[in-house]
């Protein structure tokens, strides 16, 4: 059967198993159906999203361990990976140790939610995300339906739970992120084997595992196959070259597939309820799937609209934020659109979201070793950016497996606090202006482009209103007398007074064509001018 027709297939399953996942009482009964046509229909941005313009997100978990950064799961069962060199040189041969015997490595002994959490809100996040479950596919709360959870295995407590209080008592949203449907395929190297070398031919660790294999050891009761998924797209005997697997893999489960795995409908099913448990046992106000729309067909159309229905019985209408990406059509304004480590290159008539990090999605010691962190300059210049254009921003800081942060992403948020304190009134609770900015800089809209990005130039210049108040943001420090086309004359409304936020107030002329301001030699990082008239915001 080809990849396209098992899919097929798959979806076909999805739409006859539905019905009876409802019936069990798996999803929650409400007006929202399990169909775009419905959510497109009953949705409504809330306002605390469009408010709350930067989130932060603890994008943590047992990948945070090796210090490697992302996809270690997957990776070091790549032969000729350097996360592969580092795991048989840390950890032993993929055959005999594998991602399974990171998890309990995953301590958490120098978490502090508590203190973390106050560095985030004088940092500016007015929401805060926490990872519930990675493509390691381990859920990292008190998860009712997967036994390979946090409670159990690793920091054995409820990150997710812990979080969302400590998030809540501080007056934040809380929200959680899901990326458990890629699992099944993101872990099929796990099966494979060296194609070359001492030990060739023999099958990873995933491969002959059986939870009679963990009497007497420390996962005794539990399933690695249930961990690992099971053999749904395994490299075939033979492959004799590292070329050749990762082009193996390429072709096969290296796709970014939306839908169950070939012959196991069952995965996604138990993906539902593994959702909507974790719906129901935290009451997040904002879900992040890591989904090109929603996963399973109509088993993600069933969990959007389980969620839009539970928050109609919490709070009496849809309050809540699920966000996906690379919407279609029929897809827009039922969700929340993210735009992944990306840009926008216009002014979006609905509300969305980029989300990046400052480094590596899991923490990555190299970020600090070698000074390649986002600075506080870049992670401001990006929220001005976002926000000028009807956006928000979710940042990642990365923990280490401890649960700690290093010494470089502390100075980065106390660098964000000190802005906030001073220039927040130009971010929180804005809205875009009928232009988001002008400048030179053309960025290439799409997800997963920040690398290409050159940086922005001393005419880039970013605008966003706050009742009938003008702001203005340059993303580079100016200097001297600088010219806004924007706000010249053929403006609507008259210009009074501006003046920098924490600052002055500067000299201005208003020609036919640009407003001339004389900012003389101006210090500090992306500054924010203040423009106080009549009409402005109309």
């Amino acid at each position: 059967m080809t990849p396209a027709a098992w899919r097929r297939r798959e979806v076909l399953a999805g739409f006859a198993a539905l019905p009876a996942v409802a019936r069990a009482g798996v999803t929650a009964a409400g007006p929202v159906q399990a169909n775009w046509a419905s959510l497109v229909r009953h949705y409504r941005y809330p306002d605390w999203f469009r408010d709350a313009k930067f989130g932060i997100w603890s994008h943590w978990g047992p990948q945070s361990v090796p210090e490697q950064g992302d996809w270690y799961g997957r990776l070091l069962y790549m032969q000729g990976h350097p996360m592969y060199r580092h795991h048989l040189a840390t950890y032993g041969h993929p055959a005999d140790t594998g991602m399974m015997d990171i998890l309990p490595r995953w301590t958490a002994n120098r978490w502090e939610p508590e203190a973390l959490m106050r560095r985030f809100v004088k940092a500016g996040a007015k929401y805060f995300v926490s990872l519930a479950c990675h493509h390691d596919n381990l859920d990292c709360y008190d998860s009712a339906h997967h036994p390979w959870n946090a409670t159990r295995v690793g920091p054995r407590r409820d990150v997710v739970g812990i979080w969302a209080k400590t998030a809540r008592d501080a007056g934040l949203r809380f929200g959680v992120s899901n990326h458990a449907s890629h699992a099944w395929h993101w872990y099929q190297p796990a099966y494979a084997y060296d194609p070359e070398g001492p030990r060739r031919g023999e099958r990873y660790d995933a491969h002959g595992l059986t939870k009679a294999d963990g009497r007497g050891r420390w996962w005794e009761g539990l399933d690695p196959q249930t961990l690992y998924t099971g053999r749904h797209m395994v490299a075939p005997d033979g492959i004799d070259s590292v070329a050749a697997m990762d082009a193996w893999h390429d072709r096969n489960d290296g796709q970014w597939i939306e839908t169950a795995p070939p012959g196991d409908a069952r995965y996604a099913r138990q993906w539902l309820l593994r959702q909507t448990d974790l719906l129901a046992k935290y009451r997040p106000d904002f879900c992040y799937m890591d989904n090109y729309e929603l996963p399973f067909g109509p088993i993600g159309l069933a969990a959007a609209a389980d969620y839009y229905n539970r928050s109609i019985d919490w709070h009496g209408g849809i309050d809540v934020v699920l966000t996906a990406k690379q919407l279609k059509p029929h897809a827009r304004f039922g969700l929340v659109q993210d735009v992944e480590r990306g840009f926008s290159d216009r002014l979006w008539e609905e509300p969305w979201q980029t989300d990046t990090c400052i480094g590596d999605w899991f923490y990555n010691r190299a970020r600090f070793t070698d000074r390649s962190y986002k600075s506080a300059e870049d992670v401001l210049q990006r929220l001005a950016d976002v926000v000028s254009k009807n956006g928000n921003l979710l940042l990642s800081i990365p923990q280490r497996g401890d649960g700690s942060i290093d010494a470089a992403e502390e100075r980065i948020l106390d660098d964000l606090a000190r802005w906030m304190a001073v220039n927040g009134q130009a971010i929180f609770g804005s809205r875009p202006w009928h232009v988001y900015g002008e400048g030179p800089t053309k960025l290439a809209a799409g997800m997963q482009n920040e690398g290409a990005f050159t940086g922005f130039t001393l005419q880039d210049v970013r605008f966003t209103t706050n009742g009938e108040t003008l702001y203005l943001f340059f993303l580079k420090p100016p200097r001297g007398t600088v010219r806004i086309a924007a706000l010249g004359r053929q403006l609507k409304g008259r210009i009074d007074r501006i003046a920098r936020l924490g600052g002055a107030t500067t000299t201005f002329r208003q020609s036919a064509d640009a407003l001339e301001l004389d900012v003389g030699q101006v210090s500090g990082i992306v500054p924010v001018y203040r423009i106080d008239g009549r009409g402005l915001t109309a």
